[in-house]
């Protein structure tokens, strides 16, 4: 196994370096350093950027429009994008979504949704929790019932990100009570400007409505909407959840909030603290091996081996970091870290006048990551899932 990338891959790593300095937004770049709020238009309009180049779906085959890089290249692709302060793409399209439209769609389906993904000009939404049915997807109760040839959903989803901001949400839907719960349940597409849709969102701790509560009130959907069989959508809810945990690991942001961490504990003065500096040399141990297993994994994928499904092992620990170095920038700012005044930092001058203004999002971003070890199926079912695989 070899870990080092080839004189050619360096090579398109500099090709990528270049072209993201070129065409990244100095102000979406600033906000990402900084941890300042993305508005709708910030990530969109890097999103059409990146759409314009043929490069938002970065992961797509050729045949359905993508550059067709290898696992390596896409690796690179994100690792230079997030170290230049590029914004996280949103992934319900590119990266969740458009597989499984790709993998399980038909040919009409596929012409029809994935130019829009591709271009950036669509936003999607994820429809998959409900209220007590997080972790247990199995149990949703968002029920669509086939008449003629449409179908009437009714129920809820709760902890819809960015919801307020979708034009569609690709959603898991009861079909059936029969049998297995999984066994009932289908995967729809459904326009958020149809009637009987209603989006109320959810205000967070730190005043910013990320998520939101979608309600279905007998919407009406095309039949031509529902994604491969009916009652077969739990394969293509497996097959989705695969891509995001390993999209939740996200090492590449890990590698450039860990450079950030330093430079906050040394504005701070606490980098000197030798034992401040040891809870950052554990973390940057950590960080290294998550890449070393990110990696592993695309040597594995170069040299056509079979490497095992880690991606649950990916989102745990990508998670558990995300929040370990949000818990250190707290750490890091003491009480500065405390304020939050959203209409004050986003004017820029929280904590000028004292020389703290980086401290101004510490506590959105900390309270904010308390999300990671939930969402995407809980780190406990996760362990559960390596648990099996391993021991059988």
């Amino acid at each position: 196994m070899d870990l080092a990338f080839t004189p050619e891959e360096q090579k398109f790593r500099e090709d990528i370096r270049g072209w993201v300095r070129e065409h990244l937004p100095a102000d979406i770049s600033h906000k990402v350093h900084n941890a300042i709020h993305l508005t709708r238009d910030d990530m969109q309009r890097w999103g059409k950027i990146l759409g314009k180049k043929g490069w938002l779906g970065h992961a797509w085959p050729k045949e359905f429009g993508g550059p067709g890089w290898t696992a390596i290249e896409k690796h690179l692709f994100e690792e230079e994008c997030a170290l230049a302060g590029a914004p996280r793409v949103v992934p319900f399209g590119p990266v969740m979504v458009a597989p499984v439209i790709m993998a399980f769609g038909n040919a009409e389906q596929q012409q029809r949704f994935l130019p829009g993904i591709a271009s950036g000009e669509v936003w999607w939404s994820q429809g998959y929790s409900e209220p007590g049915s997080g972790s247990d997807l199995a149990s949703v109760k968002t029920r669509a019932e086939r008449v003629g040839d449409k179908y009437i959903v009714n129920g809820q989803k709760t902890w819809t990100t960015l919801g307020q901001y979708g034009e569609w949400i690709f959603c898991l839907v009861r079909t059936s009570n029969e049998g297995k719960p999984q066994t009932g349940i289908s995967f729809l597409l459904i326009d958020m400007k149809s009637p009987g849709v209603t989006v109320r969102p959810i205000i967070l701790m730190d005043g910013t409505a990320e998520v939101n509560e979608v309600f279905f009130d007998n919407v009406e959907v095309p039949a031509n909407n529902l994604i491969g069989e009916e009652n077969k959508g739990w394969n293509y809810a497996k097959y989705l959840l695969a891509h995001e945990r390993t999209n939740i690991a996200d090492v590449n942001r890990a590698k450039r909030e860990l450079e950030r961490l330093k430079r906050i504990a040394k504005v701070e003065g606490v980098l000197n603290d030798v034992r401040f500096r040891d809870e950052i040399a554990k973390l940057e141990v950590e960080v290294v091996a998550l890449e070393m297993m990110v990696l592993r994994v695309l040597a594995a994928e170069k040299a056509g081996k079979q490497s095992m499904d880690i991606a649950s092992l990916l989102k745990i620990r990508g998670s558990e970091i995300q929040q370990r170095y949000s818990e250190l920038m707290m750490l890091a700012a003491g009480p500065f870290a405390l304020p939050l005044i959203r209409e004050a930092m986003e004017a820029g001058w929280q904590g000028d006048s004292v020389g703290h203004a980086h401290c101004a999002p510490l506590a959105s971003t900390y309270f904010n990551m308390r999300k990671t070890t939930i969402y995407g199926g809980s780190n406990e079912v996760q362990r559960n899932i390596v648990s099996q695989f391993v021991l059988g």
